[in-house]
């Protein structure tokens, strides 16, 4: 009997398994996409440079936010966020430090002076990649053959032959 698609009814099962299969890994596919592009959407904040003696006349005015100190390595720079969302970099000497702490605490601007963490030393990767390329391989063989064996399958329920192969050419029937 056949289907409106022209099918016989025993395949129309695997065909909707087939489809079902291809509509789930292009969920996953979409998926991973979204979440990378997701997560490298973070925001950056870009600091423009700015002059000491524009600094200056910005915490006199109280229009300065937040001032971070990053000493190391010398001549230090200072990040500074403005009431009005925007970000400057300011390169002082180490004598100037004093001076922009106390205007700062004058104006009542919250002051923060980064300390430089010593970087722990690098931990091996333990060949994680090859982990990763060794999985995707073992996945994708499985896939394959997976579809061949559906493949042959069908191939067989159509030569009528159920489950026994036909015999190898050359050789008679028994």
């Amino acid at each position: 009997m056949a289907q409106a698609s022209g099918l016989p009814d025993r395949l129309s099962p695997v065909i909707r398994a087939m489809k079902t299969v291809r509509v789930l890994l292009l969920g996953l596919a979409l998926t991973l996409a979204l979440g990378v592009a997701g997560a490298s959407a973070a925001t950056v904040i870009h600091f423009q440079p700015e002059s000491t003696s524009a600094l200056t006349v910005q915490l006199h005015h109280h229009e300065v936010h937040a001032l971070t100190f990053h000493p190391a390595p010398a001549p230090g720079h200072l990040h500074v966020s403005m009431s009005d969302g925007r970000h400057f970099t300011v390169v002082y000497a180490a004598a100037e430090e004093a001076k922009f702490v106390a205007l700062a605490r004058a104006d009542g601007t919250p002051v923060t002076v980064a300390v430089a963490k010593p970087k722990a030393a690098a931990k091996p990767a333990h060949h994680t990649l090859r982990y990763v390329a060794g999985g995707i391989l073992v996945l994708v063989i499985v896939v394959v053959a997976a579809v061949l064996l559906v493949d042959r399958r069908r191939k067989l329920s159509e030569e009528g032959g159920g489950g026994t192969p036909p015999p190898a050419p050359g050789q008679s029937a028994p």
